[in-house]
């Protein structure tokens, strides 16, 4: 039972992430799951067990939490209580990152880790700044929607963009910006797009790639398939994605045809899914719960959600017409838009460096006895990475112009 404590400090978890309650996935009608996992005995039916758990606890309304495939075995456990004479009215809330669940027009979450996967990237791409030739792939969760991956492109693209840049140091948007964006309901011809990208990365030495998780599954299957393994599938006979590991196969398929020297694949999901939410997702929450504790009143079940099917209102949506695996809308204006300006032609730049720009006439200091003011410093960063290394390039170039603007400043790109 929930104390009066918690109920009184309950806004506590609107800071934190994932579930102090613990997740499951478990399908009822999957007698065989149940079984191997412990949680029914051999000739129990686990619905039944589940049901004498709710009877037995009084339990007259059952709020759910979770994506189509929680929401609809709830809604079959509470069809199984019905015909079993117990009235259970279940409220289910549609949480997923995928944002897949139809009819529902935005599930709890899923502009949080988009905004989350964009924060991961924004970091991870600077890795091109200590490799050359170097090929990033991040791979973004989503098995059967590209929203998501679309969603993070689109939030990283405007951070990005919102931030200077400085090409004379070779600090550029180009290699910053996203060059390729791959989801399922998106149509893509490898050797063409390797073609491409070997043009981008001849021109500005690296090449930045978000691909959905599900993107490929289906090609990357049938080669598994004809190498005589067979992929493992969850409780609910969804192919379990990390032993199909799609930014893998992007990566090694392009690698080579691109000429890249150094490959990294990077996976978002876990840092995104597991943040707490951002305002917009808390907003949403919010006007969620206050519906679903209205129709736990009047005990009319549904899943809580912006109906796309009836005008887009915020209601209790009939389970009968949850599903999952919605395709991500590609024909939407903004992603038509991110997609024509990421596949535009990329400027070839100079990654070696120009000759140093002619110093402006500047006052000569008056230095102290002892002290001999230099006439050109040189400037280089090696190693691995490191939080401090741009700032600490930009504060010596700041501190020399603030005090010294007559020494020549150079940087050896590269190291």
């Amino acid at each position: 039972r929930v104390s009066h404590d918690v109920r009184r400090r309950a806004a506590v978890l609107h800071l934190h992430g994932g579930s102090p309650l613990g997740n499951s996935r478990v399908k009822l009608t999957n007698i065989e799951d149940c079984v191997r996992r412990g949680l029914v005995q051999e000739g129990e039916d686990p619905q039944q067990v589940a049901a004498e758990r709710l009877k037995s606890d009084g339990v007259d309304i059952l709020h759910t939490v979770g994506g189509d495939d929680t929401n609809t075995a709830a809604a079959d456990l509470a069809s199984f209580l019905q015909r079993n004479g117990y009235s259970l009215t279940v409220i289910g809330l549609p949480k997923t990152i995928d944002n897949d669940v139809v009819p529902i027009r935005q599930t709890l979450g899923a502009w949080t880790a988009a905004e989350e996967g964009a924060k991961f990237f924004a970091n991870v791409v600077y890795e091109h700044s200590c490799n050359p030739r170097m090929l990033i792939v991040h791979e973004v969760m989503g098995r059967s929607c590209g929203y998501l991956t679309a969603a993070t492109a689109r939030h990283y693209r405007a951070h990005l963009a919102s931030k200077g840049v400085l090409p004379g140091l070779g600090l550029c948007a180009e290699r910053l910006d996203i060059h390729a964006v791959y989801i399922p309901e998106a149509p893509l011809d490898i050797d063409a797009e390797a073609e491409r990208l070997k043009g981008i990365m001849d021109g500005i030495g690296c090449v930045n790639i978000f691909v959905s998780e599900g993107a490929g599954v289906a090609a990357i299957v049938q080669e598994m398939e004809a190498r005589g393994q067979k992929p493992p599938t969850d409780a609910f006979g969804h192919v379990k994605l990390d032993a199909v590991n799609v930014g893998e196969w992007f990566a090694s398929e392009f690698s080579k045809k691109i000429g890249a020297e150094k490959v990294m694949v990077q996976k978002s999901g876990y840092y995104g899914r597991s943040a707490p939410p951002n305002q917009c997702d808390l907003n949403l929450i919010k006007s969620c719960v206050d519906l679903a504790v209205h129709c736990a009143l009047e005990r009319v079940s549904g899943v809580i959600g912006h109906d796309e099917e009836r005008g887009g209102v915020l209601r209790a949506i009939e389970f009968s017409r949850i599903k999952g695996g919605k395709p991500f809308d590609v024909s939407q204006q903004w992603f038509q838009e991110m997609v024509r300006d990421i596949t535009a032609p990329v400027p070839k730049l100079d990654l070696h460096g120009g000759d140093a720009a002619e110093l402006e006439e500047t006052y000569a200091p008056q230095l102290p006895s002892g002290l001999i003011l230099p006439k050109r410093v040189g400037i280089l960063t090696a190693g691995g990475l490191a939080p401090c290394l741009s700032s600490a390039v930009g504060g010596l170039i700041e501190r020399y112009s603030e005090l010294y603007p007559s020494v020549e400043i150079v940087c050896y790109l590269g190291g």
